[in-house]
């Protein structure tokens, strides 16, 4: 099975208007979508669409919420203007535990047949329930771990009341034998505002891995929410700016 597991840690830093860093431990899966009725089939904690220790639901994803991710997300490739026959789909994300998910960012790495990093899908997330896709080609670098996959995208989703809408991010994957490294960056008015990155290693998907998954990052979802609040009131309470998520959207299509 090309799925896998992969560990390792977020950092966020934010430089505007004032410095406030993070890091935590983190674990995600790595799901070829070619592969889940198979692990579904090998797997006895995992479940995909049905009740398991850690479960993927396709209706988790998507800003319509899916009933065939791996169909739909062709489909939303064949609408950019790709033919995505032959090509490998991996989608890094977290998995439902105890009937709870939480994804700030998920991602859909798109391999051709000669295993080319050729499409980046970014799936966000907000805590409004929202949810909101980035399709990403390579901006430079062809995708291979000399030279990264590289691209950029205009800010145009909701994310977090200490943000405000606008800016453009620019996103890195750097895609090896052993890890993955994933980065995106704010900038606002040509100024840095926040680096956000994920440092993962590979680790094999079965049953004993995902054991020690689930104990060692007990609830992770839960705890990712818990955090981004615990983070929020600390912004709050040092005076961060604060964009209204009603006053932005209406904001937004008064200019439309």
């Amino acid at each position: 099975m090309r799925s896998h597991l992969l560990e390792g840690k977020v950092r966020h830093h934010r430089s505007a208007p004032f410095t406030y860093g993070l890091e935590h431990d983190v674990w995600y899966a790595a799901l070829d979508l070619a592969e889940l009725d198979e692990l579904d089939h090998r797997l006895r904690l995992f479940g995909h669409n049905h009740r398991a220790a850690a479960v993927f639901r396709d209706a988790d994803h998507l800003p319509v919420p899916a009933a065939d991710v791996a169909a739909e997300l062709r489909a939303r490739l064949r609408a950019e203007g790709e033919d995505p026959d032959g090509w490998r789909i991996t989608l890094v994300t977290n998995l439902r535990v105890l009937g709870h998910v939480f994804n700030p960012a998920s991602f859909f790495l798109c391999r051709d047949a000669a295993g080319t990093l050729r499409f980046v899908v970014v799936e966000v997330h907000n805590t409004f329930g929202e949810r909101h896709l980035y399709p990403l080609r390579p901006g430079d670098g062809d995708g291979t771990s000399a030279r990264p996959f590289k691209a950029g995208m205009a800010k145009d989703f909701f994310v977090s009341p200490f943000i405000s809408i606008d800016g453009d991010y620019a996103v890195h994957v750097r895609d090896e034998p052993g890890s993955l490294k994933l980065a995106i960056n704010l900038r606002q008015a040509g100024r840095p505002v926040i680096s956000t990155s994920l440092v993962l290693r590979r680790r094999r998907l079965t049953d004993r891995a995902l054991a020690r998954m689930l104990l060692r990052y007990p609830l992770v979802t839960r705890k990712t929410v818990g955090l981004i609040r615990l983070h929020a009131l600390r912004l709050w309470l040092r005076g961060a700016p604060f964009f209204r998520h009603g006053d932005v959207l209406r904001a937004r299509e008064a200019t439309r």
